[in-house]
């Protein structure tokens, strides 16, 4: 594993235990020597990701829709930096890159690009491990959720052992090198 893509909020959320998971996130990174793939987003839960992991010398790159890149919240100084047409471009392009994925706190965004990336795992089409941080409880619910899905007959307790719910970022990334 040399990337991992990371999704998250483009907002801080209202708890600064989120800002401080980004931040151990961004250090965890930098302990495995691991690349930064991200949405290259200067907001929220994003920026602080990135600003940390660049002045950990953290190898960053971000990928961005065109029409964010014109509302002018891109991140500086990353080392690399790709403009895509659009959502599912970048998504594709942000999978393309990464060895793995990780979501932290977000919004419905950060949800609907793990999601994919795990649905498309299901299907064959991403051979990334998949696992959401999951930082003071946060996905909690989903975790439960997911649970349910595999009790009501709509996922194979196989599929359901590819996905990872965890608040331990060891734990993640012995499940992602496994």
């Amino acid at each position: 594993m040399k990337r991992v893509a990371v999704y998250c909020g483009a907002n801080p959320g209202k708890n600064p235990i989120y800002t401080q998971a980004a931040i151990n996130v961004a250090d965890w990174l930098a302990q495995h020597h691991l690349d930064l793939v991200y949405g290259g987003g200067g907001v929220g839960l994003m920026n602080v990701l990135a600003e940390r992991a660049i002045k950990n010398g953290t190898y960053t790159i971000g990928i961005m829709p065109q029409f964010l890149v014109d509302k002018e919240i891109a991140a500086p100084h990353l080392d690399e930096f790709y403009v895509t047409d659009d959502m599912d471009e970048r998504k594709a392009k942000m999978l393309s890159l990464a060895d793995a994925c990780l979501a932290l706190p977000g919004g419905p965004g950060t949800l609907e690009e793990i999601s994919e990336a795990f649905s498309w795992a299901r299907a064959g089409q991403n051979p990334n491990p998949c696992a959401f941080y999951n930082v003071n409880g946060y996905y909690d619910k989903l975790a439960d959720f997911f649970d349910h899905m595999v009790t009501e007959g709509f996922l194979t307790t196989e599929d359901r052992n590819k996905l990872l719910f965890s608040d331990s970022l060891e734990e993640i990334y012995n499940f992602m090198t496994k």
